[in-house]
């Protein structure tokens, strides 16, 4: 499937090239990094702050329009979470420190919007587009027992006690999102410009359904994933 949409973005791409705008470069690269802020319930799992890395190439097909393929890279820090464990499976479990350390990458294709330019140097524009997102998460802890547990973020599922090096581990899930945003982009040369962009993602991710376990009812549970990077970088 990743390699599917990988072609699919390749042509997109290249058949926009030739028809980018006369007073624009055809094609420019964009460099950037900055903060990335974790929401919803995986902020909860696997923390709330992360940095990220991008890199791009865009396609100016029209002055209003462009298209752009982009990967991004956000390193999510680590999180600290009581999970109560127990010397044997009918033992009293006691509240014990896990770890979760992951990250969130992606490749896009986005469709950016830029309003009837004028002879100044600033420039706003919007942004909308599609994408596939990898997600992985690593699990460690210095406890050892038995654990329950049904946790969609760790991509575990245990409703009965298990030996806890069946819980600490890496994982990963590979799914779809959405992105849409803005920013703003100031000309520091003829084909150069910084820009401070701010982009809202969300993932689709897999669902655990899960039976009933100590202080939780039976449900399904779902990792969905939502990210707000905030970029400053370089077009040229």
């Amino acid at each position: 499937m990743v390699r599917r949409f990988g072609f699919v973005l390749a042509a997109a791409l290249l058949a926009a090239a030739p028809v980018a705008a006369q007073d624009e470069k055809p094609v420019q690269l964009n460099i950037g990094g900055g903060y990335t802020g974790v929401y919803g319930s995986g902020s909860d799992r696997l923390g709330s702050n992360a940095g990220n890395f991008t890199l791009g190439v865009i396609f100016n097909t029209s002055p209003t329009v462009s298209l752009q393929g982009e990967y991004g890279w956000n390193g999510i820090g680590k999180k600290n979470i009581k999970v109560p464990v127990s010397v044997n499976p009918i033992d009293v479990p006691v509240d014990s420190d896990f770890f979760a350390d992951g990250n969130m990458q992606y490749g896009d294709l986005n469709v950016l919007l830029h309003p009837p330019r004028s002879n100044g140097s600033v420039h706003p524009y919007g942004l909308v587009g599609l994408g596939i997102y990898y997600r992985p998460v690593s699990i460690t802890t210095p406890s050892i027992g038995f654990a329950t547990i049904c946790d969609p973020y760790w991509y575990v599922c245990y409703p009965a006690a298990v030996p806890v090096d069946q819980v600490v581990g890496s994982r990963s899930s590979t799914d779809f999102g959405m992105n849409f945003g803005g920013g703003v982009t100031f000309k520091t040369g003829e084909h150069t410009s910084l820009y401070v962009e701010a982009r809202y993602h969300y993932i689709w991710g897999p669902t655990v359904t899960t039976e009933a376990i100590p202080g939780r009812d039976a449900s399904s549970l779902k990792a969905n994933g939502q990210f707000l990077p905030i970029t400053v970088g370089f077009r040229f």
